[in-house]
């Protein structure tokens, strides 16, 4: 394992990797904790070959984004009013206004949307990554799409 490839492995993918995180957490600064997570839970794996490690990287980072969503409830309080996405990256491409509809779904659902529609992957590969029955990621998927046809972001006001 080298160091060296580690980071040139970070300075490559890192980007794709923070935005598929910000996706899932709708939070520039828990993006950041979320990626770093999975790139500390990883490095141990890392042996050169970059495609096989970005995918380690990537479940471990929706598995640790379960993991998030699986915890006992800590007092946290939801607000009903929503907060600019300040510091997004300009370059980003995801419109704010998606990732407002994003944040509005519950994580299991966001995470399934994410994989399935940002990163491109299977029914079968979410299942697997994210450790649920097919049957339970095509029922996500499903009433999210719903919730964000739904959604307040992403309905087109007639002039």
């Amino acid at each position: 394992m080298t160091s060296a490839g580690f980071e040139d492995f970070v300075r490559a993918r890192g980007r794709d990797l923070w935005r598929a995180a910000w996706l899932l957490t709708g939070d520039v600064h828990k993006a950041e904790d979320l990626l770093q997570t999975a790139l500390a839970k990883s490095y141990r794996h890392y042996k050169g070959n970059e495609k096989t490690f970005e995918s380690y990287v990537r479940t471990t980072m929706y598995r640790t984004f379960c993991s998030w969503w699986q915890r006992k409830w800590r007092g946290e309080i939801p607000s009903s009013e929503h907060h600019e996405i300040a510091s997004v990256d300009e370059s980003v491409e995801v419109s704010l206004d998606l990732a407002r509809a994003l944040a509005e779904l519950p994580r299991n659902h966001r995470a399934v949307l994410v994989l399935r529609y940002y990163e491109d992957r299977t029914i079968h590969e979410v299942s697997e990554t994210l450790g649920l029955a097919e049957g339970t990621v095509k029922a996500y998927s499903h009433k999210a799409l719903l919730a964000l046809r739904a959604s307040r972001y992403l309905i087109e006001e007639e002039v």
